[in-house]
């Protein structure tokens, strides 16, 4: 018998993380003998880079174990704020940074602290699967805009501010995306501005966690750095992508001081101050940006080969995505396919099929909001990457 109704309502309507769900499912196949290619999830498989992990083991040694600021050590905001100001142009002080556990945790806490019941969060889609969650667990209201396969994925300005009403608190967005790779230029960046300055009580939350990793000419551009909406932008990032550091749980906002403040306030009473060691690890990090470089160009050649060979499997529509490394084929050609024994209806069906016949582990396009696609994650070996799609246009090929 289930014990549900003893549970919150807020639990009981949340979803459970599409992403950790397939790579639980996927952990289950293998356990029976399988050989599993697990292309689910978002994680480097590269290693945390040695100045990083030393630092970490001398903060061990040198007896760094005890409680810090709830808001994170002074050294790792400091070093936040000068990254910000140097490569962003972000004019923050220390006073502006939280550190948290894990970028998650950050964007969790600013919706936590400015969402008010019923307040309208714009969400662009495709979207991280924990967005909408995240709004519903502050009792706010998602209202998702669909950025079409034909735009790159990208949600339009006209888009946005057709969707703006008196309770639009918060627009929300990822650039590098997550899961389409998308990455929105300086120019889309300050037409959106342009709308928000006109609505003095609308925040951004500008995700920005894989902008080490962006294949575009012009690089990453930061809309906080816009002077007209500089401080309602907040910027969450982190160093679980770039620095390959997502089992040290380190991620981080800046904003102004009066939302900087208010998270410390609720970060108190939650989590207090993140790890200790870990924060004495990230503090070293944009010392040496050898590894994220070298990250970059293996993650560019991975999409080029994971692109090349989705471009030969039959009915996939396939865009080349400019960050991040994902690529998200739009697969509904393959809807009411069948082999004979199981009809393929959507992406979700697709994906636990592919999982159980060619056992590649992929993640629904549907929990993203966009339910013709499917993620498939490039971070992992070339060969790994060429034998899960040989595997998957086998096992497509039988379909009717």
């Amino acid at each position: 018998m289930s014990n549900n109704h003893l549970l919150a309502d807020r639990i009981n309507a949340l979803e459970e993380s599409a992403t950790l769900a397939m790579s639980k499912k996927s952990r289950e196949i293998a356990a029976q003998g399988h050989n599993v290619i697990n292309l689910s999830v978002g994680e480097p498989d590269f290693k945390t880079p040695p100045h990083i992990c030393d630092a970490a083991k001398k903060a061990i040694d040198d007896g760094f174990h005890a409680y810090t600021p709830v808001s994170g050590i002074p050294e790792l905001r400091s070093a936040i704020a000068e990254k910000l100001n140097r490569e962003n142009g972000l004019n923050w002080k220390a006073e502006n940074i939280v550190v948290s556990t894990g970028a998650k945790h950050s964007l969790a806490n600013i919706i936590e602290v400015l969402v008010k019941k019923d307040e309208e969060v714009i969400i662009l889609g495709p979207y991280w699967v924990s967005y909408a969650e995240m709004v519903k667990l502050a009792e706010g209201k998602s209202v998702i805009l669909d950025g079409s396969f034909e735009n790159d994925f990208k949600v339009t300005p006209e888009q946005i501010e057709a969707a703006i009403t008196p309770k639009t608190k918060i627009i929300m967005y990822a650039s590098p995306n997550n899961p389409t790779g998308s990455v929105y230029s300086e120019k889309e960046l300050r037409a959106i501005a342009a709308i928000v300055a006109k609505h003095p009580n609308i925040f951004v939350l500008a995700d920005e966690i894989y902008e080490y990793i962006n294949f575009t000419p012009e690089g990453h551009f930061s809309i906080g750095s816009i002077p007209e909406i500089h401080d309602r932008v907040i910027t969450v990032n982190g160093f679980s992508k770039g620095f390959a550091m997502t089992g040290w749980r380190v991620g981080f906002i800046a904003a102004a001081k009066w939302i900087a403040d208010a998270v410390d306030k609720l970060q108190g009473q939650v989590t207090s101050g993140t790890n200790s060691i870990a924060q004495k690890a990230a503090a070293v990090a944009f010392t040496n940006m050898d590894a994220p470089k070298m990250m970059l160009e293996a993650y560019k050649r991975r999409r080029d080969l994971v692109i090349a060979k989705l471009k030969e499997v039959p009915g996939f529509k396939v865009r080349v995505p400019d960050g991040a490394f994902y690529a998200f084929p739009d697969v509904s050609s393959y809807f009411g396919k069948t082999d004979g024994k199981v009809t393929i209806k959507n992406a979700d069906e697709l994906c636990l099929w592919l999982l159980e016949t060619a056992h590649i582990a992929l993640v629904t396009g549907n929990a993203f909001g966009a339910p013709n696609c499917i993620r498939i994650s490039t971070a992992a070996a070339d060969e790994k990457l060429v034998e899960a799609i040989e595997r998957m246009k086998k096992a497509l090929a039988t379909l009717n």
